[in-house]
């Protein structure tokens, strides 16, 4: 079992950063792959990037590939995501998301694969 909790969203202007993050608690953090996720309002949620284990290995949807990225500090229990060059279009609820697949390394652009989740976080990008 796992707890994530989010943090670090808020209201930012077209252009503006924000960097989100991800507390974990309860089994070793180390052993589950996270990913972020977003869910804009009638819409369904989508995958944004993942990491592995390590932090090695990473992923992003095309719509924010070059703009944010996904990072883990496994000492501190948290996976976090810098979001830079932000627009209209990346204003959603945030979720951050564990999967403890052992044979998955954060690829996965399913919500199936995940087993736990965090509550989410507001971002609204003004223009």
């Amino acid at each position: 079992q796992v707890q994530l909790v989010e943090s670090g969203g808020g209201l930012v202007q077209a252009g503006g950063s924000l960097r989100l993050s991800c507390a974990a608690s309860g089994r070793i953090f180390s052993s589950y792959a996270m990913g972020w996720f977003r869910q804009a309002p009638g819409k369904e949620r989508e995958f944004v990037s993942g990491i592995n284990r390590s932090g090695y290995i990473t992923y992003y949807a095309d719509s924010v590939k070059g703009r944010f990225t996904i990072s883990r500090d496994n000492a501190k229990n948290t996976v976090y995501l810098q979001m830079n060059s932000l627009k209209p279009e990346d204003t959603a609820v945030y979720y951050c998301a564990a999967d403890s697949n052992p044979g998955n390394i954060g690829s996965s652009r399913s919500l199936n694969a995940y087993d736990y989740w965090g509550q989410g976080t507001q971002v609204t990008v003004n223009s």
